[in-house]
């Protein structure tokens, strides 16, 4: 199972690419754990300079506006 962050103050991009996140997870049969990080101190200790974030198994794989739907299957995949 993936781990998977979302960091963002809750705002509809980042609730847009949590939902992103669970539906490639689930287009490609894998399995994920979905964690919405909001606090802002969290945020930025993580790295995230621009949210959304997204973090896999502990790796900073994006920031800043909606991820790619090509590139979130490839982190997924790897």
């Amino acid at each position: 199972m993936k781990s998977v962050k979302v960091y963002g103050p809750g705002c509809k991009r980042c609730e847009t690419t949590a939902s992103m996140v669970a539906d490639t997870a689930a287009k490609l049969g894998v399995a994920v754990e979905i964690e919405k990080i909001t606090d802002p101190r969290a945020i930025a200790l993580s790295g995230v300079m621009s949210t959304p974030g997204i973090s896999i198994d502990g790796t900073l794989v994006h920031s800043g506006g909606l991820p790619d739907a090509a590139r979130l299957e490839g982190w997924l995949s790897a």
